[in-house]
């Protein structure tokens, strides 16, 4: 039985149509997009997941009286549909410490850079490019990795350097990040989870042949 994925967006959802691209063309070993549930209503990422017939689902923030009461419901509905795996990507919206109860080991998340360089709070979006630009950094990249309760800090599961190049805006490294990093490390790090390949010790994850 493939495992059941969910992905969680926020916006226009590039990093979902990766895993909808990988899931396409046979990458996403033993698994499968079962869910795409967006944090407000009407995001793009909606639109991508109607395209490719999964089902998509709206949990606002704005819907409930706390960030807690927000996310029960949101494991409520995860376990409602039988998922294996959560994905972050691009979900903006404060989760609290339920979720990685009810998921442990089992919620990956894409942040646009090498953690632990430009990340924790408030280092999202653009805001990690702009902070690789400002202390000029010469490589940056993406880092796919387990969440835990500490914003950035759960075991690293797979990361990509890509090179900082003169002339770089925050637009144009993010955009370059995405394409030679975000895009490539997320389909492989789901695949190998959904293959039972991955193996946490700790704060290391060794990759099973």
């Amino acid at each position: 039985m493939p495992k059941k994925i969910a992905v969680l967006v926020s916006g226009g959802g590039t990093n979902l149509q990766a895993l909808i691209d990988a899931q396409r063309d046979g990458r996403l070993v033993s698994g499968e997009i079962a869910a795409v549930i967006a944090s407000k209503p009407g995001v793009y990422a909606l639109e991508r997941a109607a395209r490719a017939g999964i089902p998509g689902y709206v949990i606002a923030r704005s819907d409930y009286p706390s960030s807690q009461a927000m996310t029960q419901a949101l494991v409520d509905k995860l376990q409602q549909l039988g998922i294996d795996l959560v994905v972050l990507a691009g979900f903006l919206t404060i989760l609290t410490s339920e979720i990685v109860a009810a998921y442990p080991n089992a919620i990956l998340n894409v942040h646009p850079a090498l953690i632990p360089a430009f990340s924790g709070p408030g280092c999202f979006g653009l805001h990690v490019h702009e902070k690789a630009l400002e202390y000029g950094v010469k490589l940056t990249g993406a880092t796919v990795h387990f969440v835990s309760e500490e914003c950035d800090g759960g075991p690293i599961v797979l990361q990509k350097a890509v090179e900082v190049l003169p002339g770089d805006t925050p637009e144009t490294l993010q955009r370059r990040v995405m394409e030679q990093a975000e895009w490539v490390l997320l389909p492989q790090a789901v695949s190998l989870f959904c293959q039972d390949r991955l193996a946490v010790e700790g704060r290391t994850v060794r990759i099973l042949d």
